[in-house]
């Protein structure tokens, strides 16, 4: 039986950060979904169809990841049941700095509850994309600065033609 792991988020837009989540995560399990919120709550500046096509891009295009292993879907239902639907126990969380750990910690308790077999994990990304945030990203590139460093090729095409 093959260890699924899923990986919610929002994604607007994939950063280097994420990408770094899910290269270690491929070597801990066998499939990764990358779950992409559709949420009502927040305002996105990509869809969820533009944010699956995005990451897509970036991951299979622009760094050629394996396919098999991994699935982009987007989601607007509780995780625990996505958790059900793909037959996974295991949630996937990228942690930054400490700040992001009191809310994390707060969900993955609150995801315990509603499902007491689901663990989250807490992956770091690398020192280097740690400071990395969409929103930061999102910030410079419409400010006209360069954000090479922080995402693919492919996503900073997209961000240009959202802001052109």
């Amino acid at each position: 039986m093959s260890k699924v792991a899923i990986y919610p988020g929002t994604f607007d837009p994939i950063t280097f950060g994420h990408i770094d989540v899910i290269k270690k995560s491929l070597k801990l399990f066998d499939k990764i979904v990358v779950a992409v919120s559709d949420g009502e709550n927040k305002k996105y500046l990509f869809d969820s169809s533009e944010r699956i096509e995005i990451i897509k891009k970036a991951l299979f295009n622009d760094l050629r990841l394996d396919k098999k292993k991994i699935n982009v879907i987007s989601f607007s239902s509780l995780t625990t049941d996505l958790c059900k639907k793909y037959k996974s126990n295991i949630i996937l969380r990228g942690l930054r700095a400490v700040s992001d750990f009191e809310y994390e910690f707060q969900l993955a308790g609150m995801n315990r509850k509603l499902n007491n077999n689901i663990e989250t994990i807490f992956l770091m990304s690398d020192v280097e994309h740690q400071i990395i945030s969409s929103k930061f990203v999102k910030e410079i590139i419409k400010l006209k600065g360069d954000i090479k460093k922080f995402t693919t090729k492919s996503t900073i095409k997209s961000l240009k033609e959202k802001y052109e």
